[in-house]
């Protein structure tokens, strides 16, 4: 296994900090989703700072022009396991509790999947993928618009969204009567498939999966795409947007993050033991050299 060590970049991820499943949390559930504001404490800042300029700054523009810039997948090109391997170089300055690579992560992860549904090997897969969007933070994106909870821009925020009542203080479509309404630029039941979300590492690489003409199934897509929308799958926002069909999606995106943060032990498991097999699945559903 190789970790690589030059050039790392401090990522921290606020929405590591919260996962809804305290079945499977090492500690009290009480300790995760904790945004109280302490100006003494020097993580919370750096989340309730990360996700003010989040707030202030994505607007339905601003998405628009970062799909325009990275949706043309000419950033880099590499194989999965290369891109495994790059994102160890971000250190996750949310996580006090584990100090391991995120290569170490992604095995837990999958392997809490593997061995809940041993049969949906497409599970596995994106238990080991999930954060390879964060690559963008090597190339010039800051940290609020790779990390942290996402939301639909382009319509009234949810009331459930982290500091909502004071960090979008500023951010134009508040003002903007075509953004800033119950519906905003949707349709009523629109599917939340149709939403302009917020940019960051889950919408990235969703369209990294489409673009590489991935051949897992759309509900694993939807996985990556959404698992981050907390204020959608946990806090029950945007319900008046949702579709049928995205009872599905939210169940499934439900199940797997149940093998994302609480996962994270000092169990380290054997990687070079298991890569053989983790690599048939990367042939079988997202083979070759991507383009990101």
């Amino acid at each position: 296994m190789r970790i690589l060590q030059e050039h790392q970049i401090h990522l921290m991820d606020p929405s590591e900090l919260l996962r809804p499943e305290p079945s499977f949390a090492d500690k009290n559930p009480s300790k995760f989703r904790d945004y109280s504001v302490d100006v003494e404490d020097p993580l919370k800042e750096r989340v309730r700072r990360t996700y003010r300029q989040m707030h202030l700054n994505q607007t339905v523009d601003f998405v628009n022009g970062r799909r325009e810039r990275w949706l043309k997948f000419n950033t880099i090109k590499m194989t999965v396991r290369e891109a495994l391997e790059k994102l160890n170089d971000l250190i996750d300055e949310s996580d006090p509790d584990l100090d391991l690579p995120n290569i170490i992560h992604a095995f837990q992860a999958a392997e809490r999947a593997r061995a809940e549904f041993p049969e949906d090997d497409w599970l596995h897969l994106i238990a080991l993928i999930h954060d390879l969007g964060k690559i963008m933070a090597f190339y010039d994106e800051p940290q609020w618009a790779v990390v942290g909870d996402t939301f639909a821009v382009g319509c009234r925020w949810g009331d459930s969204i982290v500091y909502r009542d004071e960090s979008f203080v500023g951010n134009p479509d508040g003002d903007n009567p075509k953004y800033n309404t119950k519906y905003g630029i949707y349709k009523p039941h629109c599917g939340i498939d149709n939403l302009l979300m917020s940019w960051g590492h889950d919408e990235y690489m969703f369209a990294v999966l489409k673009h590489n003409n991935t051949k897992l199934p759309e509900v694993a897509c939807n996985i990556i795409r959404f698992h981050s929308f907390y204020p959608w799958h946990n806090g029950g926002d945007y319900k008046h947007l949702e579709a049928p069909k995205d009872a599905e999606t939210k169940k499934w995106v439900l199940i797997f993050n149940r093998y994302d943060l609480y996962t994270k032990s000092e169990v380290v498991p054997d990687i070079d033991a298991l890569w053989p097999y983790y690599q048939t699945l990367i042939d079988k559903y997202l083979p070759g050299v991507l383009e990101f």
